[in-house]
């Protein structure tokens, strides 16, 4: 009888560490990456007023550069979450273009989310290229004959 309990006991044991591991094992992970500005270091900022030096002596160095033509800075930042082995789902995106005239001056602020995003399809097609196309008798009987 004792050893019934005892045995009992431990198993009761046992079963509860392993609802409290697989309940936390189930708890998401959360990631914070990019730039997250300050919403009220951001509010400093209004078109017409600051040049680049200005802006990036208050909001940092940006995230990305137009590359072209220099004229607009891209903060980034985003939060997402990951349960167990399943794929990061996206749960917050923020993006600030902050566009600049000629004379370096912030001429326009926009703020875009996950929203205003767009999905990327690539191209499946392949470059030929020039040359022969090697197969498999050509690869086993091609040095045949062309040794000295």
């Amino acid at each position: 009888m004792l050893k019934y309990t005892r045995s009992r006991k431990l198993l009761s044991i046992a079963g509860t560490i392993g609802v409290v591991v697989a309940v936390s094992a189930c708890a998401p992970r959360i990631e914070l990456r990019g730039n997250l500005l300050d919403p009220e270091r951001l509010s400093e900022i209004s078109p017409g007023k600051q040049s680049r030096d200005e802006v990036a002596e208050i909001l940092g160095t940006p995230s990305s550069i137009a590359m072209f033509d220099n004229e607009a800075w891209y903060y980034v930042s985003q939060r997402t979450e990951t349960v167990a082995f399943f794929k990061p789902e996206i749960k917050e995106r923020n993006v600030v273009v902050l566009h600049f005239d000629k004379k370096g001056i912030v001429s326009d602020i926009r703020k875009l989310g996950v929203k205003d995003g767009q999905d990327v399809v690539p191209v499946e097609r392949t470059t030929p290229t020039s040359g022969s196309t090697v197969g498999l008798w050509d690869q086993l009987f091609g040095n045949l004959g062309r040794f000295n």
